[in-house]
């Protein structure tokens, strides 16, 4: 069994939606040969709770406009560390990045085939690294200018 035509659409129009609300590393995963309940799970991270809702809502919108879709089922919501969208063929996951590194679905995930994303998409790819390496050296400068 491979992703339907239905949940492709879906992927691309979400993972359009993340990366146009600044997501990090967004990633697609075809489970369908794995999961009997979806298709594809969709992976997408922001550095704080504020940025996953507002990613979270953009998807929401995207897929509802474009598509005419719903999901059936939304959690997460009140702690906005994960939410989780569900549209039966597709699942939607966006984690704040503490939370992508401690649970880690890619490596779960590992052995799926990965679905092709939009350019914008793809280009998401290692921005949570790179976000983690300035806050640190943010923290640095900060820390040695107190010391001073």
């Amino acid at each position: 069994m491979t992703v339907t035509d239905r949940s492709t659409e879906l992927i691309t129009v979400a993972a359009q939606a993340a990366a146009d609300k600044l997501a990090h590393d967004i990633i697609a995963y075809d489970v369908s040969d794995v999961l009997s309940i979806t298709d594809a799970f969709l992976l997408a991270s922001a550095p704080n709770d504020r940025q996953v809702k507002s990613i979270v809502d953009e998807i929401e919108e995207q897929l509802n406009k474009q598509l005419g879709a719903k999901p059936v089922r939304r959690e997460g919501d009140r702690d906005a560390r994960w939410i989780l969208l569900d549209y039966v063929d597709i699942v939607v996951h966006v984690q704040h990045s503490e939370e992508r590194v401690f649970y880690a679905l890619e490596r779960l995930w590992k052995d799926c085939p990965e679905i092709e994303l939009p350019a914008d998409a793809k280009a998401t790819r290692g921005k949570a690294a790179a976000h983690a390496e300035q806050q640190a050296a943010e923290e640095a400068a900060d820390l040695d200018g107190e010391l001073r």
